[in-house]
C-alpha cells in the first residue's frame, strides 16, 4: 500500500513539473483568405484548433480539423471540404516547428516578435515554413499572433479555371491562440 501512495505521489510530481513546461489550447483560431477584389469573399474561420507550446524549448504543434472551417455562404464550405481541400482524404493540418530564441520570462504585455521556423502538412502535403510570430503576456497567458502567407499549389490544391479568377494565388493565414 505505501509503495502504490508513494508511486502515485511521484507520478503527480512529474506531470506537475511537465505540466509546467507547456501552455496549450484547444479553443484557438485559424482564418484563411484567399479573397480578390471585386469578387465575393473567400474567407473562412475555425474556432476549434487545438496547440501546444514547450515554453522550455520554444517547440510548438499545432492541430486543425480541416471540416471546421466556417464560411459565410454554406456553398463555398461544401465546395472547400469537397473539391478544393478534399477532407475526407485529407481531414486535418498540423503544424510542427520551433520558435526561435523563444524565452518565456522575456515576454511581458508588450508584444515581442520572433522568428517561427516548421512544416505545415495540409491535403497530404508537407511545405517548409518561415515567417514571424508575435507574442505577449496575458496574466499567466501566452498571447500568439500570426500570418503565413501559402499557396494552393504548394499543397496540390487544384483551382479550376471557372473560378480561378476569383480565388487569390496567395493565400493568408491568420493564427490567433491564447496559450494556458
Amino acid at each position: 500500500m505505501r509503495r502504490i501512495i508513494l508511486n502515485i505521489s511521484l507520478l503527480f510530481f512529474v506531470l506537475t513539473v511537465f505540466s509546467q513546461n507547456r501552455k496549450i489550447t484547444k479553443t484557438g483560431s485559424i482564418t484563411f483568405e484567399a479573397s480578390v477584389p471585386a469578387f465575393e469573399e473567400v474567407k473562412a474561420t475555425n474556432k476549434t484548433v487545438s496547440c501546444v507550446l514547450n515554453t522550455k524549448t520554444g517547440e510548438i504543434a499545432s492541430l486543425a480539423l480541416v471540416k471546421g472551417f466556417r464560411f459565410k455562404v454554406a456553398l463555398m464550405e461544401e465546395h472547400f471540404n469537397e473539391n478544393y481541400i478534399e477532407s475526407n482524404r485529407f481531414p486535418k493540418a498540423t503544424f510542427k516547428g520551433v520558435i526561435n530564441n523563444f524565452d518565456e520570462k522575456a515576454l511581458s504585455t508588450t508584444p515581442k516578435t520572433f522568428d517561427l521556423e516548421g512544416t505545415l502538412q495540409l491535403h497530404g502535403k508537407t511545405k517548409d515554413i518561415k515567417s514571424k510570430v508575435i507574442l505577449q503576456k496575458a496574466a499567466e497567458d501566452i498571447v500568439l499572433h500570426c500570418e503565413l502567407k501559402v499557396k494552393p499549389s504548394d499543397f496540390d490544391i487544384i483551382i479550376p479555371k471557372v473560378v480561378s479568377k476569383k480565388v487569390a494565388e496567395s493565400v493568408i493565414i491568420t493564427i490567433d491562440y491564447t496559450l494556458q
